[in-house]
């Protein structure tokens, strides 16, 4: 599996080894404990339906950038602090990714998850 970022008629992988938290206790869990991850990194959140979801970066001991999308369209992206970052946006799919690794991803590009 792999996380495809694409705007303006490009395309680019944005991660190549990918979590999918797809159970309760993992998309609770979601980051949180752990010290790092790999540069080419994402956790997935795949729900059923486009709803508010919210992500809190408590016991996440490094930056992240999260993407939300409905349909893979982005609605929005931001970086997150450690410890303390807290944001929430309407999806379907949510990404966690190595801070940076979305800088160039806007709202209304496509970001999906492939394969």
């Amino acid at each position: 599996m792999r996380v495809e970022h694409e705007s303006g008629g490009g395309s680019r992988t944005l991660a190549t080894t990918v979590e999918t938290a797809d159970s309760f206790l993992s998309r609770a869990r979601g980051l949180m404990f752990r010290r790092s991850v790999p540069d080419d990194y994402a956790l997935a959140f795949r729900f059923d339906d486009a709803g508010v979801r919210d992500v809190h970066m408590v016991f996440v001991p490094f930056p992240l950038d999260a993407v939300w999308a409905v349909d893979g369209e982005v609605t929005r992206v931001e970086r997150l602090s450690a410890w303390t970052g807290l944001a929430k946006a309407r999806a379907d799919a949510l990404f966690e990714l190595p801070a940076g690794s979305a800088d160039d991803v806007a709202v209304g590009d496509t970001v999906r998850l492939v394969g």
